[in-house]
């Protein structure tokens, strides 16, 4: 979904006038007014996705989880497309900091099943579709490559033993997934909120410091903030290369368009194909 495809779904909904583009990735993201407002692929599987992201913001509010706050109770279905709006958060008073993450973390890791279902971290779920939309813009050879290092990651991630106890996750936790405002920092981008192990939030970071270059001091401070170091799980390879495999797969996705994304994918592929742990790869 392109940019003008996104403009003319936010004029159907009669959301359209003065609309600012925020991003353009998994979703279209636009500030309209005193509002943000996602608007997701034609799939209809991210419609209860959508659904699930506005109950657990809700959720969140109530155990008084620092987040982003939905404006609409229930998603908007526009020519097949899921619009959710959100209160629009105060301009940041600063970038934030792998601290900042670490500390909405453990808040998060010590809630509770909320009182709906989370589903599970579908981490691999994914790379079926973003491979669909890469089509033959990328090698069959790579695509096919991914899928069978899909299958056997699922299998090695259902059964890691955790030394944290399972719940709810963030599931993409990164310090872009935070916004620090007057008021202190506060989560954003809740629609990977999951049921799970909670290692899962934590090899993310891990993840930046190898191949995305985090400094190691940034790094050493989220691990003092949230006060464990998953590097010393047995099982963060694991999920560091299932995760690693999601994410060369969800580049994939933008290669038919862009020239640099098909560039990234082919740089990332290829690392993993020759076992090399420590290429670096450009964030996108």
């Amino acid at each position: 979904m392109d940019e003008a495809r996104a403009r003319d779904l936010l004029a159907a909904a009669g959301l359209g006038g003065g609309a600012a583009l925020l991003a353009l990735g998994e979703n279209a993201v636009f500030a309209v007014g005193d509002l943000v407002v996602k608007v997701g692929r034609a799939d209809p599987a991210l419609l209860g996705r959508a659904g699930r992201e506005l109950a657990v913001a809700h959720w969140l509010a109530g155990a008084g989880i620092p987040a982003v706050r939905a404006a609409e109770p229930e998603p908007r279905l526009v020519a097949g497309h899921p619009v959710t709006l959100w209160h629009r958060l105060p301009d940041a008073v600063r970038p934030a900091g792998p601290e900042d993450l670490a500390v909405l973390l453990r808040q998060v890791h010590t809630l509770p099943q909320p009182p709906f279902p989370l589903a599970a971290r579908d981490l691999l779920g994914g790379v079926e579709r973003w491979l669909r939309l890469a089509a033959d813009a990328i090698d069959p050879a790579d695509a096919a490559y991914l899928r069978a290092r899909r299958d056997a990651y699922a299998h090695e991630v259902a059964a890691l033993v955790p030394h944290l106890p399972p719940g709810p996750i963030h599931g993409d936790a990164l310090p872009r997934n935070v916004h620090v405002g007057p008021d202190g920092p506060v989560l954003v981008d809740l629609e990977t909120v999951s049921a799970d192990l909670r290692e899962h939030d934590l090899v993310v970071m891990a993840l930046s410091r190898d191949r995305y270059s985090l400094p190691t001091e940034s790094y050493e401070a989220f691990v003092r903030a949230y006060g464990w170091d998953v590097r010393d799980w047995e099982g963060c390879a694991v999920l560091r290369g299932a995760r690693e495999t999601a994410s060369c797969a969800w580049v994939s996705q933008h290669a038919p368009a862009n020239a640099k994304a098909l560039a990234e994918f082919r740089r990332r592929v290829t690392s993993l194909r020759e076992g090399d742990r420590e290429a670096r790869w450009s964030s996108f």
